[in-house]
This record gives structure tokens, C-alpha cells and sequence, in this order.
């Protein structure tokens, strides 16, 4: 019997109080739980049990070894627990929350791709805008964009999530592009939220974050709602590079004011805390992290803009 084993039959001898119990727990003999007790007892030099005719009792320094032991056998079993996960083919039912315009444009060429990998998962994935708890609602992944509040969700991040100010060129040649944030009061712009909140946006100015006063001729919860007024000629709007980034690639759309950039988010997913992720889980946020990135597809003007700069 190794040392590892000897431990747990101690352990075992201690939590049931008897070396008959223990021995019939472990699957061995008495006699063999004996003898590891008493190696362990001759390696470290100290008695561990103390031995009556009803009851067997850890002495005073085999309850402190007893609390090492025990500590250190569960560690051993997570361990075992958690690489036998990694191997554990993913199956089930995955419910995924996300974010309305993220997820009609990214992920259903995401979810049809990580599908065929994985045949025997069946998704369910609910898109809407409104925050939700995933214990609450039974989802197992949510996407959330934006900053994150503390909770006791865990959140890993998938990519940044830049906005950029933008206006169609239309609109620009009409009423010109603004030259400082303090233009933007005398513009027409594009507001998300509602009416009462979106009277202001946050930039960055030189490394500090500043409120800028707008006037917003148009606000949405929706952004594929301002990006068609953007185009339109509209005004100005406050978008994720995620919605427009194409938009400024090839032309239809102007970022305005990029020295002073609006403030960066990331697109997060959300999951429950478990001490045993479950292999649907993992494989799916795994397989998201490795196709969006710190480096995404739609932020690919940023390079094409420094390249010609």
C-alpha cells in the first residue's frame, strides 16, 4: 500500500472510529488497514490512534494530522474530478441568453460551426437586451456588452467591444464634421437609451473619460435601429465597431472625432458559479474566446485606417 493509500485508510479508520468499519468501507482486510496505520505511526514517529476494546481515537497529534490528511484527499479527488471533465464528451442542453444585434450578426454562423463539432448538444439561444440572471432563468452561458456590475456570476471576456462616432457622408457634406466634443451640442445625434438618459455621451480625452453634452434628435434601445439613421444621414451616433465596423471599411459610414474615441467596452460572457463547470459549458465558451478575440473581424478598418495613415 503507497503512502497516498495509507492516508486514506487512515482518514477512513478516524471517520468511522473502528479499524472493522473502515477495512469494510475500503474493500481490505482488517489486518491490512492495521498495517498501514502503524507505517504511517513508524514514518512519523508519533502515535496516531489510541485503541480501546469499543472505539479507536485519534490522539492528540493524529487529529492534527488527520485535518492535513483529510484537506489534502479532498484536493486529490477534485483534482481526479476535474481532469475526468476535461474528457467528458459535451451533451445535453445548452441555453444561451445574448444581446439582439450581436447575436443575429455573429452568432449564428458561430452556433451553426460549434454544432458540427459537437452533434449530440442541442442549443437553445434567446436573444433579447435586457440583463437577466442565468440562475434565475436557467441559462447556462449569457453575452452580455458593456461594464460589468459586481455579482457573483463569473465572467470571462470574449472581445473588446469599441464604439466609434460615425456619420454618413451626406450628412457630413451638409453640416460639416465636428471639430471638438463641444460641437457636438450644435449636431443631430443618435442616441442609445432612452429620451432621459441620452442627453450626454462619455468620451476619452486624453486618457481621462469626459461627459459630453449632446443634442439628440433620435434615441433607441436598438442599435440596428440607429445605424439605419446613421446611413440615412441622419445625424451622428454612439455604435459598437461590432455594428458598423464594415460600415466604415467600405465607405458608407465616417468616424467623426477620433481623437476623442467614446469609452471602450468588452463583450463578456456570464455563467453561474459551480465548482464543476460542465463540459457543455466549457467547450462552448472555449470555442467563442478562440473566434472572436482581443483582435476581431469586424474591427479589421482599425488596421486598414493605420496602414494608410
Amino acid at each position: 500500500m503507497d503512502k497516498l493509500e495509507a492516508m486514506n485508510a487512515f482518514a477512513k479508520v478516524v471517520a468511522a472510529g473502528s479499524y472493522a468499519e473502515a477495512a469494510r468501507r475500503l474493500g481490505l482486510t482488517r489486518s491490512a488497514v492495521s498495517k498501514a496505520v502503524m507505517e504511517l505511526e513508524r514514518i512519523l514517529g508519533a502515535r496516531l490512534l489510541d485503541r480501546t476494546t469499543r472505539r479507536v481515537t485519534p490522539t492528540e497529534a493524529g487529529l492534527a494530522y488527520y485535518e492535513r490528511v483529510a484537506s489534502i484527499l479532498a484536493d486529490v479527488e477534485e483534482t481526479e474530478l476535474q481532469i475526468s471533465r476535461l474528457h467528458e464528451e459535451p451533451r445535453g442542453v445548452l441555453k444561451v441568453n445574448a444581446p439582439m444585434s450581436f447575436g443575429i450578426l455573429y452568432l449564428g454562423d458561430a452556433i451553426a460551426e460549434f454544432m458540427a463539432r459537437y452533434p449530440e448538444l442541442r442549443l437553445e439561444l434567446v436573444l433579447n437586451d435586457r440583463f437577466i440572471d442565468p440562475l434565475e432563468e436557467g441559462v447556462d452561458v449569457t453575452i452580455r456588452i458593456g461594464t460589468l456590475a459586481d455579482s457573483s456570476l463569473i465572467a470571462r471576456r470574449l472581445a473588446p467591444a469599441r464604439r466609434a462616432l460615425v456619420a454618413a457622408p451626406a450628412y457630413l457634406a451638409q453640416h460639416g464634421a465636428p471639430e471638438t466634443p463641444a460641437d457636438l451640442v450644435n449636431h443631430r445625434c443618435l442616441a442609445y437609451g432612452h429620451m432621459a438618459a441620452a442627453h450626454r455621451w462619455q468620451l476619452v480625452k486624453d486618457g481621462e473619460v469626459v461627459n459630453v453634452q449632446i443634442s439628440a434628435a433620435l434615441c433607441s434601445n436598438n442599435g440596428e435601429v440607429l445605424r439605419a439613421a446613421a446611413l440615412a444621414g441622419n445625424g451622428i451616433a454612439d455604435l459598437p465597431t461590432f455594428l458598423v465596423g464594415p460600415d466604415i471599411a467600405a465607405g458608407r459610414l465616417q468616424p467623426v472625432l477620433t481623437a476623442t474615441p467614446p469609452t471602450e467596452l468588452g463583450i463578456f460572457t456570464l455563467y453561474a458559479p459551480n465548482r464543476y463547470l460542465a463540459a457543455k459549458t466549457r467547450v462552448f465558451i472555449d470555442f467563442l474566446v478562440s473566434r472572436f478575440g482581443e483582435k476581431p473581424g469586424w474591427d479589421a478598418f482599425l488596421a486598414e485606417s493605420g496602414s494608410r495613415s
